[in-house]
C-alpha cells in the first residue's frame, strides 16, 4: 500500500515522520487554525477538482492573523503546495484536505502569541459524503456559541471547536443528528460546524457575519447561487428561535455537510417534514 505523504514545516514526509511533540503549545492551549477543503473526483476526467482552493487559503491566512501566526506564504503559494501534495496522494476518490497552522513551541505557561514559533502542516484523507441521510433531525443546543469577543468564530481556531464538540455530543446523546447553536442574545446562528439557511414565504434568510458565525466559503457559494441562479430574495439578518420552528425549509451548509436539509427541530417538522 502506498504510504500517505504529508507536508510539515517545509518538507513532504511520510505519515510516520509527520509528528508533533506532546509539549506543543497548540495541543495544550488550542492555539492553532485550520481549514477544511474538499476535492471531488471526476470519473470522466480521471482528475480531482478542488473546491475554491485559493479562497480557503485566503480565509486561512485571515484566521492566522487572529492568533499572530505568520507563515511567510501567500494564498497562491499555499495552494500550489496543496496541489503538489494532492498529486503525491492521488487516488480515484473524493478527498478532504486539512491545512493546520499552529504554535509549536514547548511553552507551558507562555501565553504571549507573538513570541511562539509557528508551524504548518497539510494532509489529505479520502472522504465521501459525511451525511447520507435525505434530511436530518436537529435540536437547539443548551450550549451558547462562542462570541467574537471571546474566541472569534470568523476564524477557524482549533480551541473554539471544543464548543462544537460539546454541542454535537449533547445532540447525539439526545437522539438527534445535529445541534443548532444560539448566540448570547438568543439568535440561532449556526449548526455545530455549519452555516444556517432558513426559507420562509419564498425568502431565504441567513445570519450576518456580525452574528458570531464562520464566514463560510460554502455559505458564500450558496448565496451566489440563490441570488444569481435561483433568483430568490436573500436577506442577511438575525434568526429567532421561534422562526426556526415556523420555517418552510431549513438547511445547513459547510465543507463536511455540503448542503444538508433539516427536516425536524426539537420534535417539530420543518415544513411538511
Amino acid at each position: 500500500m502506498k504510504k500517505r505523504i504529508m507536508y510539515l514545516d517545509g518538507k513532504f514526509v511520510t505519515e510516520e515522520k509527520a509528528v508533533v511533540p506532546v509539549t506543543a503549545h497548540a495541543l495544550h492551549y488550542g492555539t492553532g487554525v485550520f481549514e477544511g477543503i474538499r476535492a471531488y473526483y471526476s470519473q470522466k476526467d480521471k482528475a480531482l477538482y478542488v473546491f475554491r482552493l485559493e479562497d480557503h487559503f485566503k480565509r486561512f491566512l485571515d484566521s492566522c492573523k487572529i492568533l499572530c501566526i505568520d507563515l511567510g506564504l501567500s494564498a497562491e503559494e499555499l495552494s500550489q503546495l496543496t496541489i503538489e501534495l494532492i498529486k503525491k496522494n492521488f487516488s480515484e476518490t473524493d478527498m478532504y484536505i486539512r491545512p493546520l497552522a499552529f504554535k509549536s513551541d514547548p511553552a507551558v505557561g507562555n501565553f504571549n502569541l507573538k513570541t511562539l514559533k509557528d508551524s504548518l502542516a497539510i494532509y489529505t484523507v479520502a472522504m465521501g459524503r459525511m451525511i447520507e441521510k435525505n434530511g436530518i433531525n436537529a435540536t437547539i443546543s443548551s450550549w451558547t456559541r462562542v462570541s467574537d469577543n471571546s474566541i472569534p468564530p470568523r476564524a477557524k481556531i482549533t480551541g473554539a471547536y471544543a464548543n462544537t464538540s460539546l454541542a454535537k455530543t449533547e445532540s447525539i446523546a439526545g437522539g438527534y443528528d445535529e445541534a443548532l447553536l444560539m448566540d448570547n442574545r438568543g439568535h440561532v446562528v449556526e449548526g455545530s460546524a455549519e452555516n444556517v439557511f432558513l426559507v420562509k414565504n419564498g425568502v431565504v434568510i441567513t445570519p450576518p457575519v456580525s452574528d458570531d458565525i464562520l464566514v463560510g466559503i460554502t455559505r458564500d457559494t450558496m448565496m451566489r447561487l440563490i441570488s444569481d441562479q435561483l433568483h430568490l430574495p436573500l436577506v442577511e439578518r438575525s434568526i429567532d428561535r421561534s422562526e426556526v420552528y415556523q420555517a418552510d425549509e431549513l438547511f445547513l451548509v459547510g465543507t463536511g455537510a455540503e448542503v444538508t436539509p433539516v427536516i425536524k427541530v426539537d420534535g417539530r417538522n420543518i415544513g411538511d417534514g
